[in-house]
């Protein structure tokens, strides 16, 4: 308890050791410490949260660097979440976009943490989130969270940062007509990176000809595609100001509320389901499951009437627990 308290005063005091002390409680347990987040969390809310996403080989990881290097330069506080590809082998990330941060690494003012994405198809760590409030409440006024780079299913950013970049090449236009219904309906505006390539002012032309079938009114904000060279920070300081633009927008129209309760509420969701499951299979209904799994086998009852047995059980369960 006492720890616990101290954890959390390093934390809303901006103490690195406490801030990865505490990112690695979050990660590696697999109970939630609800006191750790329960004791940071009046503190969240003030960083604003930018995913970068795209596919493979895009250059996230360059451009996550050179953004935070300018936002650096503004004398604004960062944090970066780089969710890293688990390996095989030991479960752990394997840590790639640590080496393409170098600009920015050794700045005591930005917080960087790769976590392995263990398996997580929304290609954002299950454990991001928790991890951005942790970073939000020690007083970073920018998270970025940089995705692990697997393509389509790379959805889970659109509901976990206010404003979502993806990042394509001159290379991704061949596939961007199979994009539009995952990466291209998230993008709140698009990079096109290493555009000094050939076809670069074509994959452009691509892109803001699939963005115009996106429903759009005068109100509504209508995505944009920006061209960057990010190993050579080229266009690095027109992707600031346009995220910059967005929140403006955001904010005028009542939007960046309505996301970020969207947000809490799809968290506490969450939450809700894991306890549940947690309540619901504990070792009596485990074994009622397993008592009867060969009659459903054998045909003598269904698979609907086994499990409307199980919520029976754990109905009845809560009602004594009441």
């Amino acid at each position: 308890m006492a720890d616990m308290n101290h954890i959390i005063e390093g934390v809303l005091a901006g103490n690195r050791r406490a801030i990865a002390r505490a990112i690695s409680l979050v990660e590696n347990s697999s109970v939630t410490p609800k006191e750790l987040l329960n004791g940071i969390h009046s503190a969240t809310g003030r960083a604003y949260r930018v995913g970068v996403t795209g596919p493979p080989g895009a250059g996230k990881s360059t451009l996550t660097n050179k953004l935070a290097k300018l936002y650096r330069q503004r004398n604004l506080r960062i944090g970066i979440i780089a969710v890293d590809p688990t390996s095989p082998f030991t479960g752990g990330a394997l840590l790639g976009d640590r080496v393409r941060m170098s600009d920015v690494e050794m700045d005591e003012a930005v917080f960087i943490r790769s976590m392995a994405s263990r398996g997580s198809l929304g290609g954002l760590s299950k454990k991001a989130n928790e991890a951005a409030d942790i970073l939000d409440a020690a007083g970073h006024d920018v998270v970025l969270l940089e995705t692990v780079g697997v393509g389509q299913s790379e959805l889970d950013i659109a509901g976990a940062a206010d404003t979502t970049i993806v990042v394509l090449v001159p290379e991704s236009g061949d596939g961007i007509q199979a994009m539009k219904a995952g990466l291209m309906e998230i993008g709140d505006f698009f990079v096109l990176n290493k555009a000094d390539r050939p076809g670069a002012d074509q994959a452009v032309m691509s892109i803001k000809m699939i963005l115009g079938f996106r429903p759009h009114s005068e109100s509504t904000w209508m995505p944009d595609v920006l061209k960057t060279q990010a190993s050579e920070g080229k266009g690095i300081e027109e992707v600031v100001e346009y995220v910059q633009k967005h929140r403006e927008h955001l904010e005028k129209s009542g939007a960046l509320a309505q996301r970020r309760m969207e947000r809490l509420e799809r968290r506490i969701r969450e939450i809700v389901e894991r306890q549940l499951h947690i309540d619901f299979w504990n070792p009596d209904r485990s074994l009622l499951l397993r008592s009867q799994i060969e009659k459903v086998y054998e045909k003598q009852m269904t698979l609907y009437d086994l499990a409307g047995s199980l919520i029976e059980s754990f109905k009845i369960t809560q009602s004594f627990a009441t």
